[in-house]
């Protein structure tokens, strides 16, 4: 199974969301030293869950971390998230 399918299995199970986009980045990062060049190393990740209502921009990173830990201990690199609670305006 793919790093992404891996992301998006998880975060389904444990957030819930009314959206979930996961977009592979590591191309944009391919060559760069502390890049592990595995192609599946940098996401970034909009998600949309009713978890995140009353929780913090910090708290529903930690969410979402906890949710995919064992992806980041592995072949992750780099992990950029937009959060948001339904109703909340999207940037």
């Amino acid at each position: 199974m793919s790093a992404e399918a891996r992301l998006r299995e998880k975060l389904m199970v444990a957030l819930e969301p009314t959206r979930l986009d996961i977009v592979n980045e590591s191309e944009l990062h391919a060559g760069h030293r502390s890049s592990p060049n595995t192609g599946e190393s940098h996401f970034r990740i909009l998600i949309v869950s009713p978890m995140f209502k009353g929780v913090s921009r910090v708290g529903r990173h930690r969410m979402v971390n906890d949710a995919i830990a064992e992806e980041l201990k592995g072949g992750i690199h780099a992990l950029a998230l937009t959060t948001y609670a339904p109703g909340e305006a999207l940037g």
